[in-house]
């Protein structure tokens, strides 16, 4: 967790009832800086009034802030919405139902937590695959850490996943869990150091070529052996948690 920052003040200003808020980014990948941003990611909860009227409700709320000296940026969805994510085999909200840097939480947090290894499939391999080539480009266009962090991240994280069928975002604990390129932690350590620091003379560009390269090749292969499914499931579950939770919120 960031230290010395009120994260519950912006979680209580918000207007709908939040179902959870965790950080995510850097914080929760593991090399923050000492000038990271926080990332704020949730699930707030709509009105049933607002759900089932004539007008389509704004589904998704983004908030930025500045408290003492540190942006915040919160992002949460309606959790009809945020299931539908869950289901479209999206990872990147799956990190944030499971982060363990939990700011608010609630029962149906629970819920879906216990629902999520229900809506892992192989096809995540694909999200892994394309967030790690599009951070890669990003890094060829500025040569910051931060990019080339976040693409070995996806890699690891997705290879991890159709190993283990855990969801797992956190680097360092990544190079534990899977074999990786040693230079790494220096990696982590320069990001740790600088937020927009670049790659200097870390590691040759030939080395990161190869070893990003025989990443998103064990990326293909463990995506070819997984024991994933094919489809998610847990679409009634789900179904049922969103129904229960937006009823029983009216009724307060």
């Amino acid at each position: 967790m960031p230290a010395g920052i009120d994260l519950t003040a912006i979680v209580d200003e918000q207007p709908y009832p939040l179902v959870f808020a965790t950080i995510s980014g850097a914080h929760l990948y593991g090399f923050p800086s000492t000038d990271s941003d926080v990332d704020l990611r949730g699930t707030h909860l709509l009105p049933v009034e607002e759900v089932i009227g004539l007008t389509q409700p704004a589904e998704t709320r983004t908030v930025m802030a500045d408290r003492d000296g540190v942006e915040l940026d919160l992002v949460t969805h309606d959790l009809r919405k945020f299931v539908r994510l869950m289901l479209g085999r999206n990872g990147y909200v799956l990190e944030q139902l499971l982060s363990p840097l939990v700011v608010r939480t609630t029962a149906v947090h629970a819920a879906l937590a216990e629902l999520a290894p229900l809506v892992l499939t192989g096809h995540h391999a694909h999200h892994y695959r394309g967030f790690a080539a599009t951070q890669r480009r990003l890094f060829d266009t500025t040569g910051e850490l931060k990019p080339l962090l976040y693409t070995f991240r996806a890699l690891l994280t997705g290879i991890h996943l159709m190993r283990t069928g855990r969801v797992v975002a956190h680097l360092p604990s990544l190079l534990d869990a899977e074999a990786a390129p040693v230079y790494l932690a220096d990696l982590i350590a320069a990001k740790r150091a600088a937020e927009h620091g670049g790659l200097g003379d870390l590691v040759a560009g030939a080395v990161l070529d190869r070893d990003l390269a025989e990443l998103t090749s064990r990326l293909d292969q463990a995506h070819h052996d997984t024991r994933l499914p094919a489809q998610p499931a847990g679409v009634a579950q789900l179904n049922d948690l969103v129904v229960a939770a937006r009823l029983t919120d009216s009724a307060r």
